[in-house]
This record gives structure tokens, sequence and C-alpha cells, in this order.
């Protein structure tokens, strides 16, 4: 079984594929699970137009692939990519709630939901730094 797939996986475009297909699944399920965590639902949001809500999801959204983009250049197997993406957004939840703790004034998701476009951003700036430093570290 394992040299049927190793010999699959030789094929540059069906590798690509496997690999894609895996990062969006993966993707669909970390943001479901942001989104549950948020406390207003991030897709009606961005359908109302809320513009913070959509720099913030769009943070967690490049944050999330750029973490695949390094799991997958810096490891051999489909399952160590995964792992270690799966890791890295784990540290961007702990991320997420740390920003939460250190903004004492105010309530971030409060504040996107009323659709504060600084927080919005600040969000987005934090989870594509943050996939960077994740990023550097699966190397």
């Amino acid at each position: 079984m394992n040299e049927e797939v190793d010999v699959l996986f030789s094929n540059p475009y069906l590798s690509t594929l496997a690999f894609f297909a895996v990062a969006v699944i993966a993707l669909v399920v970390f943001l479901k699970i942001f989104d549950l965590l948020t406390k207003y639902d991030d897709w009606a949001e961005i359908k109302k137009g809320n513009l913070a809500v959509a720099m913030a999801t769009g943070g967690k959204v490049f944050g999330i692939c750029n973490l695949f983009r390094f799991s997958i250049l810096n490891n051999d197997t489909m399952m160590h990519s995964l792992i270690w993406a799966g890791y890295g957004f784990l540290l961007l939840l702990v991320a997420y709630f740390i920003f939460e703790v250190l903004t004492p004034h105010f309530k971030i998701d409060e504040e996107i939901k009323k659709d504060n476009r600084a927080v919005g951003f600040l969000s987005l700036t934090i989870s594509v730094s943050l996939s960077y430093v994740v990023g550097a570290c699966v190397t």
C-alpha cells in the first residue's frame, strides 16, 4: 500500500492536488473552529458588509494558509505537514486569546462586531505576523 502511495506522490501534479485538497479541507475546519470561538457569526457579519470582520477573517485565512505553506515546504510527508500546520493553528488560537487578554479596555470580539476597522486590521496583522513566526519554527 505504501509503495502505491509513494508512486502517486512522486507525480508532482498528483502530489500538488493532494496537498491542496488537504489544505483546503483543513482551512474550512480551522475557520469553523475560529467561528465557534468568536461571539459573532463571521459569515453573517461579512454578508452584512462588516469590513472589520472581513479583515479579521481574512487574516485568519492568510495565517492558516501561510502555516500550511511552511509546513508543506519543510516536511516530507502529508501527515507531518498536517501535524505541523495543526500545531501552528493551535498557536494561532492561543495568540487570539492572548490578544483578548492584553486589551483590557475593550473586548476584541465586540469591537470587531461593531465594525471597528482599526481592531479588525490589528487582528488581521497579528494573525498574519504570527503565522510567519510559527512558520519559521516549523523548519
